[in-house]
């Protein structure tokens, strides 16, 4: 609906009239030598024919026209839209992923086919993205090297996207999970106090990097924010011998250097809590639980959109205006 501003200034409207009724009009002096000019003729010719004498009545009329939009325009008309909730938490939640070598292991089914790991943690991870409405979320991805993919933002679809195509190995074939802990802290650190969560997800031991995983997970615990991390990999994995077909196929453990340990010692720090991930199902399982423990609240902030409506008034009368000044420049009337 359309509602005013200033709806005290309508009261102006009559003040033309007013001026016009209260008010004198300056006597002209007047001149010692009078100049003959084509202008007194002019007006006396409004009063001698009908089409001459329309031009008056038309011009005030514009005038009136002029000054009323002008009017409409001091007072602010906009239109305030029906009441939007949105969903607000003030959480700030922190991703983070390993893309290093080991992730492109194919020991996950999704869909009934072997895949690698990164590609049911992309499947995984972009869904529980996906349910996050009213949460800021952040991307670190990490192998040798940590880097920043999305800053904390409610732009939840350019998060998605950025981990959907980040191809395995990118960032090195090594695993910093210290590094990325540490890079997440300092992130989340410049948000207000709140919920402050991270989330990491590996399928190896930190074996590089400049900061230990443990001493991360300590300066986390000191400023508020909480991990929680996933141990990612099936704990077996059948190859062909190395003998060919004479022995049959070998079982190996492809999560033998899954630094278990490690992970759980970070959740502990932090407050958070250590799960491990076999297979896609768990990996689902595991985010359900997150998303339980972490839950949307559900307060919300209410709105009206707002559209300022004034210049529609403002373009009425400089238009008015314009036509106007084309009447008196053409010597058109009212014919």
């Amino acid at each position: 609906m359309i509602e005013w501003v200033w709806p005290w200034m309508f009261a102006l409207a009559p003040l033309p009239l007013l001026m016009r009724l209260f008010v004198r009009p300056v006597e002209r002096q007047q001149a010692a030598l009078t100049v003959p000019d084509l202008a007194s003729f002019r007006y006396e010719g409004y009063g001698r024919t009908g089409r001459e004498g329309a031009r008056i009545p038309w011009r005030i009329l514009l005038l009136w026209l002029i000054w009323l939009a002008l009017v409409t325009a001091m007072a602010r008309p906009q239109w305030t839209g029906d009441p939007v909730t949105l969903p607000t938490s003030g959480r700030d939640l922190m991703l983070a992923v390993d893309i290093s070598g080991s992730m492109g292991t194919e020991d996950l089914q999704l869909g009934g086919q072997l895949v690698n790991r990164l590609t049911v943690v992309k499947n995984v991870v972009s869904q529980f993205v996906d349910a996050r409405e009213g949460d800021r979320v952040g991307l670190i991805l990490f192998g040798t090297n940590a880097y920043l993919q999305a800053p904390l933002t409610f732009d939840l679809e350019t998060v998605n996207r950025l981990l959907i195509e980040a191809p395995v190995g990118i960032a090195g074939g090594k695993t910093a999970i210290g590094d990325a802990i540490g890079l997440a802290v300092k992130r989340l650190r410049q948000r207000p106090d709140g919920d402050r969560v991270l989330i990491l997800l590996t399928d190896g031991a930190n074996n590089v990097g400049e900061v230990a995983p443990v001493k991360a997970a300590e300066l986390a615990a000191q400023d508020g924010i909480r991990i929680y991390t996933i141990g990612v990999g099936a704990d077996e994995m059948r190859l062909p011998s190395l003998l060919g077909g004479v022995f049959g196929a070998r079982v190996v453990n492809p999560s033998a250097e899954l630094d278990e340990d490690t992970l759980t010692d970070i959740a502990e720090t932090t407050g958070g809590r250590y799960f491990r991930a076999q297979n896609t199902a768990k990996l689902v399982e595991i985010y359900d639980i997150i998303d339980e423990m972490e839950p949307i609240e559900q307060e919300s902030e209410t709105y009206r959109p707002i559209a300022v409506l004034y210049h529609w008034p403002m373009g009425i009368a400089w238009a008015l205006f314009l036509v106007l000044i084309l009447c008196d420049w053409r010597g058109w009337g009212g014919d």
